[in-house]
Order: C-alpha cells, then sequence, then structure tokens
C-alpha cells in the first residue's frame, strides 16, 4: 500500500511539474504571439486587411483592433482582393499569392528640431523638397514620399481649419463640425428641406416613375411643386425626356458620361479623364436636351467614388458650382452643406478615402447617411446606408416608411439640415410598395408648413441667403421655378440609331428633340460630330 502511496505521489509530482511547464510554455507562447501582433500592426493602418498565410483558399484575411487581430472570411466562391481590399469572385482576384498591399515610404512631417530649410519639408530618406511640391500628384521626392501622406488630415498642403470671420455667406459656409444652422437661425425658424435625388439613365424604364412622384399636383407651402434633382449618366438616356423634367423645374445634373464599371477609374482619375466624364456630359445634355439656361451646375461620381483634388480643381475650372459624391457617417446631428475653401468638417468616409485636402471654391452637398434600424429605440446600432437602396436591411415598404419618418425625425428635431433622399430609380420600381410609401410620405410631410421638397441649388440658394419660415413664401430664388413655363417641348422625339467607332458592333438609339448627330457622343467625341470622313 505504501509503495501505492508512494507511486501516485510521484505521478503528481509529474503532473504538476508538466503544468507548471505548459503554464510557462503557454505564457511564453502568448507573450510571443503579443510581440508577433504587435510587429505586424506596427505603422499599419487600422482599416487595412491583410493575409497571415497564404496557403488556403483565398477567402480569409484579418486587420489590427486595439483587441487584437480581427478576422473575416469572404462567403464561398469569392476571395479578398488585397489590393481593392474587398470580396470579389474568385476569378477576378490576381493577389492570392500576396499577403499584404505594398508599403509606401512616407515623408518625415513632424521632428522635434526642423530637418529642412524653411519652405522646405523632408523625404522619407531625409531628401528636403518645397513644401509646395507634396501631394501635387507628381512624385519629386527620389524615394515618392511626398504622395504618399496626401490625406485631408496629412497634406502639408491642405486646406485651412474653418475660420468664420473670414468664411461668410453667400459665397463661403463652415463650421468646426459641420452641424451649424446657416445665418444662426432658431432650428423652430429653419424649413426642413428634403431633396429627393436620382442617379443613372433617364428612359422609358423610369420616365412613368417621376411622372408619378411629381405628377405636379403636390405642392410645397408656399404653393410651388415639389421638386428633384436628376443625375443623368448618357447611356440609354432619352434626352426628349430629361428636356421635359427640366421643363418643369426639375435640376438636371451630371452622373457621367461613360459610368465605367471600374471604382478606381473614378478614384485614381486624372484632371482631363474628370474634365472629359463631366464637362462632356454636361456638353451632351446641353445640346441634345436643349438645355441652354446654363444651369446643370452640379456633379456625383459614380460609385460615389471622390476623384480627390484633380475632380474639384476641374470643377472650378468648368464652373460647377456643387458636387453631391461624399458621404458623412451617421452621427448625433446631421451635417450641413458647406464650401470646400476650408477643411472638410467629417472624416472622410468611405470612397476610397480620396475627399479633396485642397481649398476648392465649390460646395459640397455631403450625404449623410442613414439610420437604418427597424427599431431605433432597441436595435443595436448599424451602420449607416447612403443611398436608399444600400439600406439592405429593408425589405418591405412598411420598413421604408420606418426608415423614412425616423430620419425625418433625427433631421426635424435636431439642427433641421436638409434630409436626402438618393435613389436609383430601379430600386423604387423593384416593389410597388415602394413606390407607395414615398408617395405617401411625401403627401404626409406636405400636410405640415415647414417641410419643403426642393433642388439641390434651391438648398444653396437657401444657405447663401437664410431666411425664416414666415418669410419664405415670398422667397424670391425659389420663386422663380415656381411655375412651368412652355419651354421648347416635342412630343415626338427623333429616335436617332447611332454608332461610334469608341463602341465598336454597337447600335444606340438616342432620343432628341434636336437634330440627330452623325454618330452616337461618346467620351472622345461628345457632340458626335467628330468621326466624319470626307469623300
Amino acid at each position: 500500500m505504501a509503495n501505492v502511496i508512494r507511486l501516485l505521489g510521484f505521478l503528481c509530482l509529474v503532473a504538476a511539474v508538466a503544468t507548471a511547464d505548459f503554464r510557462t510554455k503557454r505564457q511564453d507562447d502568448d507573450a510571443d504571439l503579443d510581440d508577433s501582433i504587435d510587429e505586424l500592426c506596427k505603422d499599419r493602418p487600422a482599416d487595412e486587411y491583410f493575409r497571415l498565410s497564404t496557403d488556403g483558399d483565398c477567402r480569409e484575411v484579418v486587420r489590427c483592433t486595439r483587441a487584437g487581430l480581427k478576422q473575416i472570411t469572404c462567403p464561398s466562391g469569392l476571395a479578398f482582393d488585397i489590393e481593392k481590399q474587398t470580396c470579389d469572385w474568385k476569378a477576378k482576384v490576381t493577389t492570392c499569392d500576396k499577403k499584404e498591399k505594398p508599403r509606401k515610404v512616407l515623408p518625415i512631417l513632424k521632428t522635434d528640431e526642423p530637418i529642412c530649410p524653411e519652405g522646405k519639408l523632408s523625404c522619407g530618406n531625409g531628401e528636403c523638397v518645397d513644401k509646395e511640391l507634396f501631394c501635387n500628384g507628381k512624385p519629386d521626392c527620389k524615394d515618392e514620399s511626398d504622395e504618399n501622406a496626401c490625406t485631408v488630415e496629412l497634406d502639408p498642403n491642405r486646406a485651412p481649419d474653418c475660420d468664420t470671420t473670414q468664411c461668410v455667406l453667400p459665397d463661403c459656409f463652415c463650421s468646426a463640425d459641420g452641424t451649424r444652422i446657416p445665418g444662426n437661425i432658431e432650428p423652430q425658424q429653419v424649413p426642413q428641406m428634403i431633396t429627393i435625388t436620382f442617379n443613372g439613365a433617364t428612359n422609358v424604364d423610369n420616365i412613368d416613375l417621376y411622372e408619378d412622384i411629381f405628377n405636379g399636383q403636390r405642392q410645397n407651402p408656399n404653393g410651388c411643386q415639389i421638386r428633384g434633382t436628376f443625375f443623368v449618366s448618357h447611356k440609354y438616356t432619352n434626352y426628349s425626356a430629361v428636356q421635359d423634367l427640366h421643363r418643369k423645374g426639375h435640376e438636371i445634373s451630371v452622373f457621367s458620361l461613360t459610368h465605367k464599371d471600374d471604382p478606381n477609374y473614378w478614384t485614381q482619375g486624372t484632371y482631363d479623364d474628370w474634365l472629359a466624364e463631366m464637362a462632356g456630359a454636361r456638353l451632351i445634355i446641353e445640346r441634345f436636351a436643349n438645355i441652354t439656361d446654363g444651369s446643370i451646375i452640379g456633379v456625383r461620381a459614380p460609385y460615389l467614388r471622390v476623384g480627390g483634388n484633380k475632380q474639384f480643381e476641374m470643377m472650378a475650372d468648368q464652373f460647377f458650382v456643387y458636387d453631391a459624391s461624399i458621404t458623412a457617417s451617421l452621427g448625433r446631428v446631421p451635417i450641413w452643406p458647406y464650401t470646400l475653401y476650408f477643411r472638410m468638417p467629417h472624416k472622410c468616409n468611405g470612397n476610397a478615402h480620396n475627399c479633396p485636402s485642397r481649398s476648392h471654391p465649390v460646395w459640397e452637398m455631403v450625404m449623410n447617411e442613414l439610420d437604418r434600424r427597424d427599431d431605433p429605440t432597441f436595435d443595436e446600432s448599424l451602420p449607416g446606408c447612403h443611398m436608399i437602396d444600400s439600406c439592405s436591411n429593408v425589405q418591405s415598404g412598411e420598413q421604408f416608411g420606418r426608415l423614412l419618418r425616423h430620419n425625418f425625425n433625427r433631421h426635424y428635431n435636431s439642427n433641421r439640415a436638409p434630409l436626402g433622399l438618393h435613389f436609383h430609380a430601379s430600386w423604387l420600381k423593384s416593389k410597388k410598395e415602394y413606390r407607395e410609401e414615398l408617395i405617401k410620405f411625401i403627401e404626409e410631410m406636405l400636410g405640415r408648413n415647414d417641410v419643403f421638397f426642393v433642388t439641390m441649388l434651391q438648398v444653396i440658394q437657401w444657405m447663401q441667403n437664410p431666411t425664416e419660415l414666415n418669410a419664405l413664401r415670398d422667397f424670391q430664388e425659389w420663386k422663380e421655378k415656381c411655375d412651368v413655363k412652355g419651354q421648347p417641348y416635342c412630343s415626338l422625339p427623333n429616335a436617332c440609331p447611332l454608332t461610334t467607332r469608341e463602341l465598336p458592333g454597337e447600335t444606340l438609339r438616342l432620343f432628341t428633340c434636336m437634330e440627330c448627330p452623325n454618330n452616337y457622343p461618346w467620351i472622345l467625341d461628345p457632340t458626335g460630330d467628330g468621326f466624319t470622313t470626307k469623300k
């Protein structure tokens, strides 16, 4: 018996030693893991996803958080594209052999003692280069680091922070956090403006929807009909229909000429790309929808992929007044539109982080994200959505109605920043109940005396001359478009079957009340005149 007890004691001792060894080894392993996570996350942006290994099916990536590494896995059939930082069809992903995005050399912008003489800044390799050459789109440092820290926060030549002594209406408007009401009017005296906007081609697929919503019978409290803003893309657009929308007082703006489906084309577009796309689209609309009053002054970027300073330099040169592509994250208080003379008052949200960092004489009709929670008093927080059709949890008319009313109340009961309802027409047409719910909401709002459905330009006009509710009936800028005047109009447009060398093999119909061009207008030939051959 004594031998058995001795044997059990010996086994317990061995187990205790083994457990102690295991604990020590585990602590060492945990320490090693912490060290390796620290090493992996050092100087890495918090929103960058990377792979721990190139083995496997290319679906798993991680990113650094305060709590350690957070893993995501793409759905079956997809793979993670390290370059684009998104899941995509496996056949389209060419970066499965890469663990991370290439690291860029950063300039040395903050030092205790100056490294370079006044007016110059240090490249990553210590070379000194003129400050004004940083972030100008052309590498001037030998290591190219002068073009690698160019965000709204880091660009050494960025726009200054808002200064309300310098920034005064009607030409400039800014506030520290973007929530200040123009003219410092009391919220109860501010009209709650709602902008209904549509993106894409205008044609037989959606004309009936627009006629249903804007039927000429629905009037704002000042007696003028409700209006919308249409961001028109070129291909498949019926320009006689655009002409009629303009005749009825709606605002026509541009959504690009080609609407190329490569998001990087827009994010990384050159000045000339943006010029051809947006000024070209405006030229086509003016010519073939016979809009001759210079009223096409707004731009929205496809996929809301903002083109950084190049887009806004082009807009200023071409006298575009506003952009409507930058989104603001869902916050407690929504943001008012602002001018870009001074630094934008919120984080660059999404848009591949290519917001303009410099000063530009352009208005930003910011897209406040909508709160899409089904029951805001109870549901946990969800990320906001900027286009209504990106609110993917909305599956019924009833849910859509709740979304509209809850977000109306969020704006109305705080600073009354304009509420943007941004649509692709196909979503509203996908279910009859969506259209019915929107019309019901519009009519409900028009039963009040302080809600106005207006265009983007009308929002700017009010901001330039802030006017209290009780004086709005005679607000002249909104009266101009009040009556529908009989501008040139035709009931039987020309249906021009056209081709262009730029789109080989395609015959496209161009519906216009104007004369048919020789070719289908496209990026190198926006008038459709350019490729005629002399016999």
